[in-house]
């Protein structure tokens, strides 16, 4: 059986999406400001969305705001002490340090340019900004109602064992999902979101809970690793 969108909205339709789970969304949708975007998208990398939405509530404690004039002002020790929560705070401080002067110096510390630009243009300047990487920029772009689908660890795990991809290359990956979806940015972010509930939810790294999966029919890991067992 191929993998479709119904198929994919019927297994996610039970999913869950709360905002907080995901510091992105959730600062998009109480700020609409791309550069506190921005900065929580680049302190999810490589931890939790709670401990980035931790260190980024710190953040705002301690500048007052999140703009680039005052997260230079406060300076580098200042910064790492506030983002300890989600980690190698030291090196994200230079990080976030060095991003900031970039963008003051490029763009006047004003991003809403993004906004009216084309995908290709503003996905360029975003990957040309220290600290942002392919999923950071697609993150940003896709809460600014663009046309492209970020990919995750767990959206990685999901493809993988559903066998729509057979290597973790971001953009095969990302191509595959668009190629299943209807191009629309909306319907985008929606399975965006709920793969990576999903993820942490069912299709869990370890011990993933294939007896409650939607997609377990059309998924090659639960084919090959779960249906013969539970059929003894």
């Amino acid at each position: 059986m191929q993998l479709t969108e119904e198929l994919v909205l019927k297994a996610l339709a039970n999913v869950k999406i709360e905002p907080r789970k995901f510091a992105a969304l959730y600062v998009f949708r109480s700020s609409n400001d791309i550069f506190k975007a921005l900065i929580v998208t680049i302190l999810t990398q490589n931890t939790n969305d709670r401990n980035a939405l931790r260190a980024y509530e710190n953040l705002i404690r301690v500048a007052g705001d999140i703009t680039p004039q005052r997260l230079i002002g406060i300076g580098e020790d200042a910064l790492a002490n506030a983002i300890k929560p989600a980690g190698m705070h030291r090196i994200r401080a230079r990080k976030i340090i060095e991003l900031s002067r970039v963008i003051l110096e490029r763009y006047g510390g004003d991003l809403t340019w993004i906004v009216d630009s084309p995908l290709d243009e503003a996905r360029k300047a975003l990957l040309e900004l220290p600290g942002v990487g392919e999923k950071t920029a697609d993150v940003i772009l896709v809460n600014l109602g663009k046309p492209t689908f970020p990919v995750d660890t767990h959206i990685t795990r999901i493809s993988i064992r559903l066998g729509i991809v057979k290597s973790r290359n971001y953009r095969e990956i990302q191509k595959a999902w668009m190629g299943i979806l209807t191009p629309d940015p909306s319907r985008y972010l929606e399975v965006h979101l709920k793969l990576i509930q999903f993820g942490r939810d069912v299709c869990r790294a370890r011990n993933p809970r294939c007896d409650m999966c939607g997609f377990k029919e059309v998924c090659n890991y639960y084919m090959s690793n779960v249906k013969g067992k539970v059929a003894q």
